[in-house]
């Protein structure tokens, strides 16, 4: 990882994540004022994270809230040596925001799918400013509620669908909120793609090869196309 705001990459590229976010065009911030988005700036750090570089750990304590303004990251949770992909994070959404009401920790890792940009933000003066910004705040608030609506989902999809509705849901989730296409080159391995279904690596790859066999996609290395996206709505409503 490595420290820097002026020398941060900011040619556009294939995918929507790939565009680094300037810090002055987050629209959680659209509320303040011109001395509250001074003090952001003088204390917003703008980090470089390479694929597969942890950003912070579970359980460790929770000094910065933090925004993804280019990449992509994912949220996990660790037991026994065993990952839970709770949630993928693209550019564009904040992460760590549990923290600013809930402990002084951090409630889950986090580690870098991709090259990546994060802004970090003390937590002190977020907690501030939302004390002074009762918008802000409830801006806030409607995104920790929308999260959670989205762990709802998950949940319900871990819980309750066979095997293939749940590898049906994560691609049709990465081809519409990730990518915005059906055609697109897969940044997750195998293994990530089973800790986000909560199966195993083997029925992972077992799972996208009857995909592929039955023509739903197409898939090669680490290049993706859903081909029926019909289909893969079907499998994802009956489980």
């Amino acid at each position: 990882m490595t420290t820097s705001e002026s020398n941060i990459n900011t040619s556009a590229n294939e995918y929507p994540f790939a565009r680094i976010i300037p810090a002055d065009m987050i629209p959680l911030f659209r509320s303040l004022s011109k001395n509250e988005k001074a003090t952001l700036a003088r204390t917003r750090i703008a980090l470089e994270f390479k694929k597969g570089e942890i950003i912070h750990k579970h359980g460790a304590h929770a000094a910065n809230v933090f925004f993804v303004a280019r990449g992509v990251v994912k949220s996990y949770m660790e037991i026994s040596n065993k990952n839970l992909i709770i949630g993928i994070v693209p550019a564009g959404n904040f992460f760590g925001l549990t923290s600013l009401s809930v402990g002084n920790v951090y409630h889950y890792g986090t580690k870098a799918l991709t090259d990546s940009t994060i802004y970090s933000y003390d937590i002190g003066v977020m907690k501030e400013m939302m004390r002074k910004n009762p918008l802000l705040a409830t801006e806030v608030t409607d995104m920790l509620n929308a999260q959670l609506v989205s762990l709802y989902d998950r949940f319900f999809s871990l819980t309750q669908k066979q095997l293939p509705g749940r590898m049906a849901d994560i691609l049709l989730c990465l081809s519409r909120e990730i990518y915005h296409t059906h055609n697109f080159e897969l940044f997750l391995s195998r293994k990530d793609l089973a800790e986000l279904t909560g199966i195993s690596t083997e029925s992972t790859i077992r799972i996208l090869k009857d995909f592929r066999e039955d023509g739903i996609i197409d898939v090669s290395n680490k290049h993706l196309q859903i081909l029926k996206p019909e289909k893969l709505e079907k499998i994802s409503a009956t489980g």
